[in-house]
């Protein structure tokens, strides 16, 4: 086995966290509101959610994501000018994510990602997620943006776990073969056995999403930690 080089990430339920403030949420779909020039923020929003799942549908059986544009040019309010549309669509899909809530760093996120840059690893980021620009806008205002090597996200890549080429479009990235990267998630089929299917070691990290009790035999990870924060023992 290769030594390990590179330290990929998933990012929701394994770094980052969704807390719903309802304040926060609400100030969000104020904002979407305000954006297209809409009455009701509420009623809005209800209706960017039913547009929503057919797109959801369709980007999990296609594996594929669209960027912010056709985001809302296609699926959401395609009723919108063009010129509109370019306008504010980065901001629309920021302010629809958070609508759902505020999202922030695991306890002991920070901490790990400092002390395996320190170790000599090379740190990434591969994710599913629309919004083109919020991700890097975090890492930026978190003063993070020079710890990750290769961020790789469906909306900007247009593919989506478990697709293993964004696996590889990630380790291309970070200038690493596949064996020497370990992947970190808290899904069994999206971040452990496509990750393993592209190469990787992988690392699941138990959440709201995976239990230990939903670990079998033959979806088994390299690794089984209790928080991101227990990686520092093992690596």
């Amino acid at each position: 086995m290769a030594a390990i080089k590179g330290v990929f990430f998933d990012l929701g339920g394994t770094l980052r966290i969704l807390d719903a403030v309802p304040e926060y949420r609400a100030k969000a779909r104020a904002r979407m509101a305000e954006l297209v020039s809409a009455d009701d923020p509420e009623a809005l929003h209800a209706k960017i959610e039913e547009r929503y799942e057919p797109y959801r549908e369709w980007a999990l059986s296609e594996n594929k994501e669209a960027g912010d544009y056709e985001l809302w040019a296609k699926w959401l309010l395609p009723e919108l000018p063009e010129e509109t549309l370019h306008r504010i669509c980065h901001e629309m899909t920021y302010q629809y994510r958070q609508a759902k809530g505020i999202r922030r760093i695991v306890d002991g996120g920070l901490e790990v990602i400092h002390a395996l840059r320190q170790r000599g690893y090379k740190l990434g980021i591969i994710s599913n997620l629309i919004g083109e620009n919020e991700i890097f806008d975090w890492l930026r205002e978190d003063g993070l943006e020079s710890c990750f090597d290769a961020v790789v996200l469906s909306s900007v890549c247009h593919i989506r776990k478990p697709d293993p080429e964004i696996y590889w479009i990630a380790c291309r990235e970070m200038g690493l073969a596949p064996e020497e990267c370990v992947s970190i998630g808290d899904r069994l089929y999206t971040d452990i056995a496509m990750a393993k299917n592209a190469g990787m070691l992988s690392i699941l990290v138990l959440s709201g999403e995976t239990k230990a009790e939903d670990v079998t035999k033959e979806n088994k990870p390299n690794f089984v930690l209790n928080g991101v924060k227990d990686l520092l023992g093992i690596l």
